[in-house]
């Protein structure tokens, strides 16, 4: 089922603020992951502390050591006044600072450099490292409220899968170098190892009983890399969007991943999109998921639900404001310059 999204909605930026509470709210703290990306990040944490110290910012510099360790760090962030925390690494570390952030007065920004960037380039960010930072920095800077989405209580902010989608997740975690090529080869190599899954997948008071390869939930239109899982979604409308994929054989598991690059994904026969605020997923056994590549062990049954406008993002300049208009809706995405990707 195609499900368009309604390009006259646009989302809301924040209203302007007097200079006053500008500068009490200029106080920010970068967390950067040093293990983002195709290979470790070391070589941006000088670029990062340096751009600090050249722009003068009152704001800090921490780096993470391990799983759950953003999460602490934003929320100390959050504590201590900060109102911007700022992610740098991919959609893992994107997802533990927001979950210090939701319904809280702090705005998040992104310095993306992870190995998809699913988020960043949903919401058409900059790529490069200069650009990203001086946008991420912007005091003035748009923000907009985006929703977010929970699985068993396990927030994700761009996409979460089971099947497949999440075997994938799980092996592609434990390379020591990533990118397009390496998460394309894993894919493969997990596709010939397949198992199916019959589920139940319940919204708005109807159940359809699938066997399914995967099944992926998500807040914005795309997995990473110009991956349009959901084409056409936004991250502004109070919906997720289910999509469900039938199992299929290696023929029509290529023109499916060359439709994820054309956008046409939702459009095969073997895949199912259903919109909605809440989901049920029931399956034969526990298992795994993934909420933004990360990856949990949880129960057979899925409750799935969105917050509308739960996380505020920083997303363009002032002077860019019209541009902003539709970044949530990702329409701006396929020419982004994605230069950083380590």
């Amino acid at each position: 089922m195609r499900v368009e999204s309604d390009p006259t909605f646009p989302p809301r930026p924040a209203p302007a603020r007097p200079a006053a509470a500008r500068a009490q709210d200029s106080r920010m703290r970068f967390i950067f992951n040093p293990c983002s990306g195709r290979q470790r990040n070391s070589r941006l944490l000088p670029i990062v502390r340096d751009f600090i110290d050249a722009r003068g910012l009152d704001a800090d510099l921490v780096s993470t050591e391990g799983p759950g360790h953003a999460t602490a760090l934003a929320r100390e962030a959050v504590a201590s006044g900060c109102r911007r925390v700022i992610a740098v690494g991919g959609d893992g570390t994107m997802n533990e600072v927001a979950q210090a952030l939701l319904d809280s007065p702090a705005t998040l920004a992104l310095v993306p450099c992870g190995s998809g960037n699913g988020l960043a380039r949903h919401l058409g960010l900059p790529g490069s490292p200069a650009a990203a930072l001086d946008l991420a920095s912007d005091p003035d800077a748009i923000a907009i409220p985006i929703d977010t989405g929970s699985v068993n209580g396990s927030p994700f902010f761009n996409a979460m899968g089971m099947g497949l989608d999440a075997e994938v997740s799980r092996r592609f975690n434990a390379l020591t170098r990533r990118g397009l090529p390496a998460y394309a080869r894993t894919a493969f190599d997990v596709f010939f190892k397949r198992t199916q899954e019959r589920c139940l997948i319940t919204s708005g008071g109807a159940t359809r009983e699938l066997d399914v390869l995967l099944v992926a939930v998500a807040n914005s239109d795309q997995y990473g890399n110009g991956a349009f899982v959901a084409p056409g979604a936004r991250a502004d409308d109070g919906l997720l969007d289910l999509v469900a994929v039938s199992p299929v054989g290696a023929p029509g598991a290529l023109f499916l991943g060359l439709r994820l690059f054309m956008g046409s994904f939702d459009r095969s026969p073997l895949v199912q999109r259903i919109q909605g605020t809440h989901f049920v997923i029931e399956r034969d056994r526990p298992g795994i998921v993934h909420t933004d590549g990360e990856i949990h062990e949880t129960g057979a049954v899925l409750n799935i639900s969105v917050r509308p406008s739960s996380l505020s993002v920083v997303v363009s300049h002032p002077a860019n404001a019209r541009d902003a208009k539709g970044r949530a809706g990702g329409r701006d995405l396929r020419g982004n310059p994605f230069a950083l990707d380590l």
